[in-house]
C-alpha cells in the first residue's frame, strides 16, 4: 500500500511517497519547496496560500509518478493557526511564531491566570509564542478578528480543510496551544473564559489515525486526480517523528533534530507537577494514547541564521563547509545558552553570539568556524542537560539517545552529542516526521497492527548509525563550565 506524506518544517516542506511491500518501507521524495515567512508592515506571516499551492504541486507530481496512492496525511510545526469566518474563509494570514506581536503578552496573561494554574491545567511549557499568547495578543490588538471568527484551525487542520472541506482539530497539535486540558480531554473551559476567548472557536478534538474525508471534488477536478482518503496523522511534526523512533525498548529517549531540537521521552500519562514546571518541560500529545514529555531547544536555527547573515555579507559558505571549519577550531572556547531569548528572533546571529560572550565574560569567537563550533558544542551540552532532566522527571535511566530528523546529517553534531551525554547516539531515520506520518496512515488502514509494529518495521527498513562517546574527561569538564556560564538550571 502506498501513501503520501506532506511534511512541513519551519524552513522547508516536502512531499514523500511511502510504499509498504514485503515488510519493507520505501520512501521517495517527489517534491521539495522552501517555507519562508513574509515580512509585511513590520509583521511576520506564513505564506499559507503558497504552502497550499505547493501541496497541490505535490499531488500533481504524485500523479506523474504513476504510483497509486491510497491516502495522504499532513504534519507541520505547532502553535500557529488560521481563523475562519462564518463562510469558512480565512480571515487573515497566519502570524509566524517568531513575530514580535506576542512580546510581553505572556507576562500580561499571568496577571489574569498565574503560570502555576496554566501549567496545572495543561502541562505545557511556557513559550512566548504559544497559541494562548498569540490569541491574547490578537484580542488586544485586533479584537474584531475573534469577535467575527467562527473557527480556529491549526496549520495542518487548515490545509487539510482546504483539501477536503472537512474541519477537525487534531490532538497532538491541539495540545501545543496551552489551552487543552489532558485531564478533561478537551479544551479547558476555565482558561478560555478567563482570557475571554470564544469557546465556539474550539471544536471536538480527534486523534491521529482518524479518517477526515477525501479530496474534495474541486481538487480532484482541478488536478485530474481520483478521490483519495485523508487521515489525521500525528500532525505536530515532532509527534510524527516520535512515532518513527526505531526503539527496541519501551523506555527510550529521543531527540528530533532540525531547525528546532526537541528532546524527551514517551509517557503514558502527563507529568504535571511543580518540578516539571520549574524545568519548563512540556507534555504534548502523542499518537495512540501517549504523551511526549519533552523540552524545546532552540536547535540549528541559530546556525542557519548565522549562515543567512554571512550570505548577506557575500560569504557563501555551504553547510558542510561551516561544519568542517568548526572542526578546525579550538574546543570549548566559548559557550552560549541556546535557549536564551536573545536567539529567538531572526537577525544578525553572529553579533548576538558576540554580545552573549561579552555579557558572560568569555572570549568572543571571531571566525565563522569558531562561531559554528560554539553553537554546536553548546547544543550538545544543552542536550546532556535536558536528557538528565528528562531522566529525573520520568524516573527512568536511558541507555542511549535516539536522534531523528534532518539534523542527523550533521555527523559532527551527532558525535559531539554522544560525547557530551556519555552514551551512544543512534541516528536515523533522517525523514522521521514523514515516516511517522506514513506509519499512522498504514495503522489506520490496517496494514500495520500498532505503533510498535511500525517501529519494528522502520528499524528493519532504514539504517541507523551508532556514535559512541569519546574524550569523556574533556566533555565532562566542559559540561561543568557550560552550566556555570549559562546557568542552564534556571527557568520560569
Amino acid at each position: 500500500m502506498s501513501v503520501l506524506a506532506f511534511d512541513l518544517g519551519a524552513s522547508s516542506g516536502r512531499a514523500l511517497i511511502g510504499q509498504l511491500k514485503d515488510r519493507t518501507i520505501r520512501v521517495e521524495e517527489i517534491h521539495r519547496f522552501p517555507n519562508e515567512p513574509v515580512q509585511i508592515g513590520g509583521r511576520l506571516h506564513w505564506d499559507i496560500l503558497r504552502l497550499f499551492h505547493e501541496l497541490k504541486q505535490g499531488l500533481l507530481r504524485t500523479k506523474a509518478s504513476g504510483i497509486q496512492v491510497e491516502s495522504l496525511g499532513i504534519d507541520s510545526w505547532a502553535v500557529d493557526f488560521g481563523l475562519l469566518d462564518q463562510r469558512g474563509e480565512l480571515m487573515a494570514n497566519p502570524y509566524h511564531y517568531r513575530d514580535s506581536h506576542t512580546d510581553g503578552v505572556m507576562e500580561k496573561v499571568f496577571e489574569t491566570v498565574p503560570a502555576q494554574a496554566i501549567f496545572a491545567k495543561t502541562g505545557i511549557q511556557f513559550l512566548s509564542f504559544n497559541t494562548i499568547y498569540q490569541l491574547a495578543a490578537i484580542r488586544q490588538s485586533r479584537p474584531y478578528l475573534l469577535q467575527e471568527a467562527s473557527r480556529l484551525l491549526m496549520i495542518p487542520d487548515l490545509l487539510r480543510y482546504w483539501l477536503t472541506g472537512e474541519m477537525a482539530n487534531e490532538f497532538t497539535n491541539a495540545t501545543t496551544t496551552q489551552l487543552f486540558n489532558p485531564s478533561l480531554q478537551r479544551w479547558d473551559p476555565e482558561l478560555l473564559n478567563s482570557l475571554h476567548l470564544p469557546s465556539h472557536l474550539f471544536e471536538q478534538v480527534v486523534h491521529p489515525g482518524t479518517e477526515t474525508g477525501a479530496l474534495r471534488a474541486a481538487i480532484t477536478g482541478e488536478l485530474g486526480l481520483p478521490k483519495m482518503k485523508v487521515y489525521t496523522v500525528a500532525e505536530h511534526d515532532t509527534a510524527s517523528a516520535v512515532v518513527a523512533v526505531p526503539a527496541l525498548e519501551r523506555s527510550f529517549a529521543y531527540l528530533s533534530c532540525g531547525t528546532w531540537s526537541l528532546m524527551g521521552t514517551e509517557v503514558a500519562q502527563p507529568v504535571i507537577h511543580d518540578r516539571a514546571r520549574e524545568l519548563n518541560f512540556t507534555n504534548e500529545g502523542g499518537a495512540y494514547g501517549t504523551y511526549r514529555l519533552l523540552k524545546n531547544i532552540m536547535g540549528l536555527w541559530i546556525l542557519q541564521e548565522c549562515q543567512r547573515t554571512w550570505q548577506r555579507q557575500g560569504l557563501l559558505y555551504s553547510y558542510p563547509e561551516l561544519v568542517m571549519m568548526s572542526e578546525a577550531e579550538p574546543a570549548f572556547s566559548c559557550f552560549i545558552n541556546p535557549d536564551d531569548p536573545l536567539f529567538l528572533p531572526a537577525g544578525d546571529m553572529p553579533q548576538r553570539i558576540a554580545a552573549y560572550a561579552r555579557r558572560t565574560g568569555q572570549q568572543v569567537p571571531q571566525s565563522p568556524g569558531a562561531i559554528v563550533r560554539c553553537i554546536m558544542e553548546s547544543l550538545a551540552l544543552q542536550y546532556r542537560h535536558v536528557l538528565e532532566c528528562t531522566e529525573e522527571l520520568s524516573n527512568q535511566r536511558f541507555s542511549g539517545l535516539h536522534m531523528v530528523g534532518g539534523g542527523i546529517h550533521n555527523e559532527t553534531l551527532c558525535q559531539w552529542t554522544a560525547s557530551a551525554i556519555g552514551k551512544p547516539v543512534w541516528a536515523g531515520p533522517a525523514e522521521g516526521s514523514a515516516i511517522g506520518n506514513m506509519a499512522v496512515q498504514w495503522i489506520a488502514s490496517g496494514e500495520l497492527s500498532d505503533i510498535w509494529d511500525a517501529r519494528a518495521l522502520i528499524r528493519d527498513s532504514f539504517p541507523v548509525t551508532i556514535y559512541e562517546p569519546a574524550d569523556r574527561e574533556a566533555w565532562e569538564n566542559a559540561f561543568g563550565r557550560f552550566c556555570q556560564i549559562t546557568k542552564s538550571t534556571t527557568y520560569i
